[in-house]
C-alpha cells in the first residue's frame, strides 16, 4: 500500500492530506515539530481553537481522522532534518510543505538521491508556486535555484505573511499530485512551474529545463550525500 510524506502540518500539509486522503491514499506520515498557535488559524484548516497549544501533527490527525476514519495518519513530532531525510526511500512520494529555503533544498536533494518523487509547493502573499521532482530529478528544486540563499535574504517566516486562502489552493494541488503519483500516473507539474496569482486568480506555467550543471541532479553531480553542515537548522519548518 502506498504511502507518503508530507513535511509540514500547516498552511500548505493541511489541504495536501485532505486532498491526499479524499484521492484514496490510506497510509499519510506528516512530520512537524510545532504547536497549533491561533494565529495561524486563517490558513492551516485543519486545526481549531480548541488544538491551540498541541502539537500539529497530533491535531490534524485528530481531524483528519474525523473526516476519513479509514485513512492511517502517522503523527511525526520531528523537525525534518538530516537524519530524517535519509528515510526518504521508505516513502512512494514526498510533499515538501515547508516555509524556509533550508528544508527545501534539504527534501528536494534527499528525494533525489533517494529516487523518490518529491512534490514542492511555497506560498507567500498573494501568490504561490508548486513544482514536481520525479524522481532522481532531472529537473529539480535545485536546477531553478542553484544554492541555498545566504542568511538574512527574505523575509523570515513572520514577517512575510501570505493570504489565507491561497496555501489551501498550491496544498490541495500538491496532495492530488501526489496522489497521482503513487497511483501510477504521469506528473502534472513536472519539468515545469505553476505559479498561482490570487490577486487576478490566474495560474502561469513556465517551462524549467534540466540543468547540467546541477549539482544534485546534474551531468556531473558534486552532492552525493546529505551533509549537515550544509542545510542550516531553520527558524521554522
Amino acid at each position: 500500500m502506498a504511502r507518503v510524506l508530507v513535511i509540514g502540518a500547516g498552511g500548505l500539509g493541511c489541504p495536501a492530506v485532505l486532498a491526499l486522503a479524499a484521492a484514496g491514499v490510506r497510509r499519510i506520515a506528516v512530520m512537524d515539530d510545532d504547536r497549533v498557535d491561533a494565529t495561524n488559524l486563517h490558513r492551516q484548516v485543519l486545526h481549531g481553537l480548541g488544538s491551540v497549544g498541541a502539537f500539529k501533527v497530533h491535531s490534524l490527525a485528530r481531524a483528519l481522522g474525523e473526516r476519513f476514519p479509514e485513512v492511517h495518519v502517522e503523527p511525526l513530532v520531528a523537525r525534518f532534518d538530516v537524519e530524517a531525510a535519509r528515510d526518504l526511500a521508505s516513502y512512494d512520494a514526498v510533499v515538501d510543505g515547508s516555509d524556509n529555503f533550508a528544508t527545501k533544498f534539504l527534501a528536494n536533494d534527499a528525494a533525489v538521491l533517494g529516487g523518490v518523487p518529491l512534490v514542492h509547493g511555497a506560498a507567500v502573499g498573494l501568490g504561490g508556486q508548486l513544482m514536481t521532482v520525479r524522481a532522481g530529478g532531472r529537473p529539480c528544486y535545485r536546477c531553478l535555484f542553484e544554492d541555498l540563499p545566504a542568511a538574512g535574504v527574505g523575509p523570515s517566516c513572520a514577517e512575510a505573511g501570505v493570504l489565507g486562502p491561497v496555501p489551501g489552493v498550491i496544498g490541495a494541488l500538491q496532495g492530488a499530485e501526489a496522489a497521482r503519483l503513487v497511483k501510477g500516473d504521469l506528473p502534472a507539474f513536472a519539468a515545469r512551474i505553476i505559479q498561482y496569482d490570487s490577486a487576478s486568480m490566474a495560474f502561469r506555467s513556465v517551462r524549467l529545463q534540466p540543468n547540467p550543471a546541477c549539482r544534485v541532479c546534474g551531468d556531473r553531480p558534486s552532492i552525493g550525500r546529505l551533509d549537515p553542515s550544509a542545510y542550516p537548522a531553520p527558524a521554522c519548518l
